[in-house]
C-alpha cells in the first residue's frame, strides 16, 4: 500500500484532513498492526509531507500527463500498447552513437569500443514473484544472459537491483541474489554489483519484492534484428518457458509444471553456437518472450521491414510437452506468452548446420518459417492457410487474474493520442533542460 498516494487522493477530493489522518491510521494498522500512537503520528507526517508539495510547479517538479494509466495502455504486457510506449521511449533517447541504439527495439544495446561490441542489457523480475525470490532471481537473470547471447555478446559481468517493501522480510534479498548467482556460477558470469532499497522507502508498506538484473558483454558479430534478409530461414529451439509460466504454473495450479523451467539449455545453447565457425553466418537472434512468437516476429518485420512467415505446426512442436499440456488445459495461446526459445534468422542454406550445431548440445531446432520481400508484416500459417498473426492488446492471459484483466479492452486508438502528447511533452522538457545546462556552462 502506498500511503503517500493514498493521502494525495483523498486530500484532492477535498476530504477533512483529521479524517484522512485517521483512515490512513487504521489502513496502516491493518498492515504494520502497530502500536496507536505511532500509527497516528506517521499518518499525520505523511499528511504533512503531502501538503508540503502541493502547488508546486515547474519542469522539475510536473510532467504533462497522458490521461492514461499504465495498466489501461497495457504496458509491461507485451501487447500492442506496450510496444508503443516503448517506441515513444526510443524517441524520447533520440537517436545516438550506439552501434545498435533503443531505436532498434532489439534485445540488447551496443557501442563500439577498442574494435569490439560492448553489449548492455537489463531485465525485470516477474512481478508474481515476489513471494518467491529464489524463481525471481533466478530467472530475471536467464532473462538478462539471453538478451546479452542473442545480440552475440559473451556476458562478462552481473549487477542487481533489489526492492523490497517496507514490511518485507530481510531474507527476501538473500534468496533472491541466491537465485541470480545459481545461473551467475553456472555460466560463469560474476554478479559484481548492485543496489539494495526499500520500495517507496517508508511510505509503501507491505512485503512487495522486485527488482532487475542486468548484464555487459562483449562481443564481434552483432546478430541484431535489423540483419534479417529477405531470403533467410527462421530457426527456433525447444522452449520450456522461464519466468512467465512459473508464474502461470504457481498460480494456476500446476506447480509441477515449475520444475520444467529449470533449466540453462537456452545459454548452453548460445554458448555453442558463438564457439562455432557457422556463428558467423547468422544474420539475427532474439528470444522469444516479449508478448511470445506474436509480439517477437512483429517487432523483428517493424525493424528489418521484411515479410516473417511462420508455420504454426512446426513452432508448437518445439514447446515442451509438459508446459504445453498446460497451457492447452488453461486456454493459453501458447504464439502469445513467453517461452524462452531462441529464435535464429539466418541463409536457408546454412539452416542444416545451424539445427546440427545445437542438436549436438541436446537441444532440439527446426525450421519453423521463413523471411520474404514485401510489406512488413508477420503471418502465420495454420492449418495450410493464412492468419492473422497481429500481437492481441496484452499478451496472453495466462493467470486467473489476467483472464479477468483481459475482458476489458479499452479504446486504444484514443489512448494512444494522450501517450503521443505525453511523449512529445517529455521531450520538449529534455529540450528546455539541456538548453539551460548549456547556458550554464558558457557563463561558467
Amino acid at each position: 500500500m502506498d500511503v503517500e498516494e493514498y493521502a494525495r487522493v483523498h486530500l484532492a477530493a477535498g476530504e477533512d484532513e483529521n479524517t484522512v489522518i485517521q483512515n490512513l491510521a487504521g489502513r496502516i494498522t491493518e498492515i504494520k498492526h502497530s502500536r496507536a500512537g505511532y500509527t497516528q503520528a506517521f499518518a499525520r507526517a505523511v499528511v504533512t509531507e503531502v501538503k508540503n508539495t502541493q502547488g508546486l510547479s515547474g519542469d522539475f517538479f510536473s510532467f504533462a500527463p497522458a490521461g492514461v494509466k499504465m495498466g489501461e495502455f497495457g504496458v509491461g504486457s507485451r501487447g500492442k500498447g506496450d510496444f508503443f510506449a516503448h517506441r515513444q521511449i526510443a524517441r524520447i533517447i533520440g537517436k545516438t552513437s550506439a552501434s545498435v541504439g533503443v531505436d532498434e527495439m532489439d534485445d540488447a544495446g551496443a557501442v563500439k569500443a577498442g574494435g569490439e561490441y560492448i553489449v548492455c542489457t537489463v531485465d525485470g523480475m516477474h512481478s508474481r514473484l515476489s513471494d518467491y525470490p529464489f524463481l525471481a532471481g533466478f530467472h530475471v537473470t536467464r532473462a538478462t544472459l539471453r538478451d546479452l547471447y542473442v545480440m552475440g555478446a559473451k556476458p562478462v559481468m552481473l549487477f542487481s537491483d533489489i526492492h523490497v517493501a517496507d514490511d518485507g522480510d530481510v531474507a527476501k534479498i538473500f534468496d533472491y541474489t541466491a537465485g541470480i548467482t545459481a545461473v551467475g556460477e553456472a555460466m560463469d558470469v560474476p554478479l559484481v554489483t548492485g543496489s539494495t532499497l526499500r520500495i517507496g522507502g517508508d511510505m509503501v508498506l507491505g512485503s512487495r519484492l522486485t527488482g532487475c538484473v542486468g548484464c555487459v558483454g562483449v562481443a564481434r558479430h552483432l546478430t541484431a534484428r535489423k540483419s534479417t534478409q529477405a531470403g533467410d530461414a527462421i530457426l527456433m529451439t525447444e522452449g520450456a518457458g522461464g519466468g512467465t509460466i512459473a508464474t502461470a504454473a504457481i498460480y494456476s495450479g500446476f506447480p509441477e509444471v515449475v520444475e520444467e523451467t529449470i533449466n540453462l539449455n537456452f545459454l548452453t545453447t548460445c554458448e555453442a553456437l558463438i564457439k562455432s565457425p557457422v556463428f558467423d553466418k547468422i544474420h539475427a537472434m532474439t528470444d522469444v518472450t516479449n508478448g511470445g512468437l506474436r509480439g517477437d516476429i512483429f517487432e523483428m518485420t517493424e525493424t528489418a521491414q521484411c515479410r516473417m512467415v511462420v508455420k504454426e505446426e512446426d513452432a508448437k512442436a518445439l514447446v515442451n510437452p509438459r508446459v504445453q499440456k498446460m497451457l492447452d488445459a488453461l486456454e493459453i495461446d501458447f504464439l502469445g506468452v513467453s517461452l524462452d526459445a531462441l529464435l535464429i534468422v539466418a541463409p536457408k542454406a546454412d539452416a542444416p548446420e545451424i539445427i546440427r550445431t545445437i542438436n549436438a548440445t541436446g537441444v532440439g531446432c527446426r525450421e519453423i518459417g521463413y523471411v520474404e520481400k514485401g510489406k512488413p508484416e508477420s503471418v502465420l500459417i495454420s492449418g495450410g492457410k493464412e492468419t492473422d498473426f497481429q500481437p492481441r492488446f496484452r499478451e496472453s492471459a495466462y493467470t486467473p487474474v489476467k483472464k479477468v484483466v483481459d475482458t476489458d479492452v479499452p479504446a486504444f486508438e484514443e489512448m494512444q493520442k494522450g501517450v503521443l502528447k505525453a511523449s512529445e511533452a517529455a521531450i520538449e522538457k529534455k529540450k528546455r533542460v539541456l538548453a539551460k545546462l548549456k547556458r550554464k556552462e558558457r557563463a561558467a
